[in-house]
Order: structure tokens, then sequence, then C-alpha cells
């Protein structure tokens, strides 16, 4: 009973406090978490679903603890496809070099099948194209505008899956953002001694790459036609972070078939003097979605799903199911409330289903599992919420006025109810080291579990005084730790369902 009197003196003790009784860090620390986004050429499709969600939720979790959380989206703004794309523009809608404000071009997967179409069929265009790339990196201004303008349909384009998505503000800082630094990054290798020509290609020579014949591979940095890659931006990227932005650590949420890039880039940028021991880079890598065939996730043309489609989809499949039990239980509720629902239920669904995994593995993605009611899901969660919230709507209780009462714990599923509360602060510090947001997925679920064994034996609204007050402040720490642990997954909570 000694154990029991001990969690229920913490629990009265946290019972007010916004934070669960959760401090922040003695030792905030400046983080970059890099949002590796699509090509601003093209759409974002399901590929793009796991970096934007883990890159989220990670943010979240280390700001709430209480670092300095910088999220960047590194976009791909710069390179070969914007040379069909800026062609196609001059050629199809001149009028929008000379216009004061850009011309509506319609969605940016119309815009990029046209520009497509006419590279795939005219050699003359091809052509245009090439050149278009040439004068864009030389800094054409007519080149520029047609560049800019293609960036900003691609921008209003994720900025709506983003706002759908209920991503927080990020930082747009693309490839072109360290054009610029390219050169003087190249130098500084140079001067260290790190840079070797090969096959006129400049490269850095790694170490414990090889080939069959056990030679050093390179990792190319300037190709043979004197143009940049990847690898040259990331490097830059990470210079500039170390230097300018203050990073003493930066997150990559990329798949893990990136894996032996990062460590490339990663290995450059210690030899380089970059990163040094005060500094910790990490490829926080995932696994790919697959079908509920345990194949890539595609549409039937073999086509990467769009990313709106998909959501979209958890949102009507929701939406109907809605319309289905309110109409069995002749319940009436407005299309308002219908709708919001639908957008909450069905992008937490997704959004769990993803960050419930482990990060580093594949999964199969399946709409009937993610909108279970039952099991470790989005929606299990909400419900467990939802039942606190009825609680309060039936007895009229406002848990604010609740008081600072003692929490009596008597029975044992209000003592393990209880005890795992408390442990939400060690479970944020796994997630601060090892960066696997399932951690918190499965602690909330165990959560929700013990809430409903709890609800279900223990009266709550009927027991008498004073374990009615114990109960119902149980009630209210469980739906508070529940509101917190899904906002740090970046998921929103409805009061009613």
């Amino acid at each position: 009973m000694l154990k029991s009197n001990y969690i229920g003196q913490l629990l009265s003790q946290i019972q007010s406090d916004e934070r669960l009784g959760i401090a922040p860090t003695k030792n905030p620390q400046r983080i970059i978490v890099d949002y590796p986004s699509p090509n601003v050429a093209k759409e974002m499709h399901v590929g793009h679903l796991r970096s934007a969600i883990i890159g989220e939720c990670l943010s979240r979790i280390l700001e709430f603890i209480g670092h300095d959380v910088l999220r960047i989206s590194h976009i791909g703004d710069w390179g070969t496809p914007f040379g069909m794309l800026i062609a196609y523009l001059k050629e199809a809608y001149p009028e929008a070099l000379t216009a004061s404000k850009n011309l509506n071009l319609g969605e940016l997967s119309t815009f990029y099948r046209q520009a497509k179409k006419r590279f795939d069929e005219d050699e003359s265009f091809q052509n245009a194209s090439r050149q278009a790339v040439v004068e864009l990196q030389t800094g054409d201004e007519e080149t520029i505008k047609a560049w800019k303008i293609v960036c900003e349909l691609s921008s209003r384009s994720y900025r709506q899956i983003y706002d759908l998505m209920g991503l927080s503000s990020i930082v747009e800082r693309g490839e072109s953002f360290y054009n610029p630094f390219l050169a003087e990054t190249l130098q500084e290798l140079d001067r260290l001694g790190l840079l070797e020509t090969s096959e006129g290609a400049m490269c850095v020579f790694l170490e414990g790459f090889t080939n069959r014949d056990g030679d050093s591979l390179p990792l190319i940095v300037k190709k043979s036609d004197g143009g940049y890659n990847y690898a040259t931006t990331d490097l830059a990227a990470i210079r500039y972070r170390v230097r300018e932005d203050k990073a003493q650590r930066v997150i990559y949420p990329v798949g893990s078939e990136q894996n032996n890039h990062f460590t490339q880039i990663f290995q450059v940028g210690r030899r380089a003097g970059w990163i040094t021991d005060e500094h910790d880079f990490v490829h926080a890598e995932f696994g790919l979605i697959l079908g509920e065939d345990g194949k890539k996730l595609k549409t039937r043309s073999g086509e990467a799903i769009r990313l709106k489609d998909l959501l979209d989809e958890a949102i009507a499949r929701v939406r109907t199911d809605l319309a289905t039990r309110f109409a069995a239980e002749e319940r009436t509720e407005s299309q308002e409330f219908i709708d919001n629902s639908a957008q909450v239920i069905g992008i937490s669904a997704v959004k769990y289903a993803d960050l419930s995994q482990n990060r580093t593995s594949d999964y199969r993605f399946s709409y009937d599992k993610m909108l279970d009611l039952k099991g470790n899901t989005a929606p299990y969660l909400l419900y467990a919420y939802v039942r606190v919230q009825g609680i309060s709507r039936k007895g009229s209780i406002d848990f604010q006025q609740l008081g600072n009462a003692n929490v009596v714990l008597a029975e044992t599923t209000e003592l393990a109810l209880a005890k795992h509360i408390l442990q939400l602060a060690e479970i944020l510090q796994d997630v601060e080291r090892d960066l696997l947001p399932n951690r918190i997925c499965l602690y909330l679920f165990e959560l929700s579990q013990k809430f409903n064994q709890f609800y279900d034996q223990c009266p709550i609204l009927q027991a008498d005084e004073p374990q009615r007050t114990s109960r119902l402040i149980l009630a209210d720490l469980t739906a508070r730790t529940i509101k917190l642990g899904l906002s740090l997954l970046g998921i929103n909570v409805l009061e009613r369902m």
C-alpha cells in the first residue's frame, strides 16, 4: 500500500502541470531535422510519406524535451528536370514571364505531363530543355524568372499536402540554396588534400569502400563535364549547418536505400573536420511502404501513388464509415462535424500506422487495419480519449476544477494505470536517444488498454467520495497523457466520435 500511496502522491503533484511533470532537458542542443522533400518538378507521392511523418514527429518530440529544433525542407529545386519545365513554360506560357504576378498554370501534375509529352516527342524541344539547364546554371535572367515560377507552382502543390497533414512551419532551403557554396566547398576539400582526379571527375576516395579488385571507390563531387551532383550539395549542406547554423545534431529521416550515400558523405565531413566529436550526424533510416501483397505500394498501372490521393482515400473511407454508423444508431450530426471527424481520423490513422512501426522496417499499408477501432491504431487511442470527455459531459464535470485532491489507488487496475502514466518521461528519453517513435505509440496503446480495463472495472461517476474525485483525476490524467502523446506524434484529438 505504501507503493500505491507514493504513486498517488506523484500523480497529485502533476495533475495541474501542463507538461505532466516532464522537466525540460538540462542540456539543450541546436538540432536540425532535414525533411527530404520531393523534386520540385514532380508531385509528392507515397514515397514521400514516411520522411514527412517521421521528421515532423521527431521535431515535435525534441522541441518538447527542450531542444532548439530547425526544420529544413531540403527541396530538389535544381538540376536537369527543370530544363524541361522551363522550356515548356517559355513555349506555352510566354506571358508568364512578363506578368507582374504569377499566372494560374493549373495543377503541377497537368503541367508536368504536358511538358514531358513535348520532351518525349520533339527533339528540338529536348535541345531547348538542355539549353535551359545551361542558362539556369549561368544565371540567365529570363531563365531564373521561369525557374522561380515553376518552383512556386510546385510549392503551392506540396504546401496543400503539408497543411492537410498538419506539418509545422518548415524552412524551405533547397539544393539551389547551396549552389553558391559548392565551389568553395570543393576548394576546401582540395586544400585538405582530399580531392583527386579520376577519369576527368573530381573525387574523394573513400575508406572502407572498395571494388572487386580491392581498390578504393570514389565519391564523385564534380563530374567530368564540370557539373555538380547530390553529394556535392549534401557536403556543402554539412559544412553550412555546422559553421553557419551552429547545429550540434543533424537528423536525416531518409529511406534505408540511401545508407551508403550518408555513410560516405558523413565520412568525408569527418575527414574534412566539419563533423567532430561535438557533432552528431544521424541517418534515421526507414523501410519501404508495401501493399497488402507485400510488394512496393503502387497503382494498378505501376506508378507511385500520389500522396494526396492516398490521404483523400483514407478520409473518404472514414466519412463513409461514420455515415453508416450514425444511421445505424439513428444519430444526427452536422455535415461539418462529419467532415472534420473524417479528416482528423483519416489523417491520424495514416500517420499512426506509419509511426507505430519500427521505422527501420518495411510495413504493409492497409486501410482496414489502420482504421480499426480495435488494436494498436489511432482510432483506438482517439476513442480512449473521447471516453474520458464523455465522462465529463455525462457528469457535468470540469476537470480543471477538481483541485489538488489526493489520488487514492485501491484497485489493481488503478495502480497499473497510474504507474503507466508516470513512465512517459522515460519513454521520451528513449526516443530522444534512439529516434524510434514507435516506442511512444506502444506506450500510448498500452495506456489506452489499461485505461479501458480501469474504466470497465472501476465505477467512476457512481463511486463514493473520495474515490470518485480520485478516479476522475486519474481519468483526466490519462486523457491528457494521450492528448500530449498524440500531439508529439503530430496527431490531433477529437472531443466526440
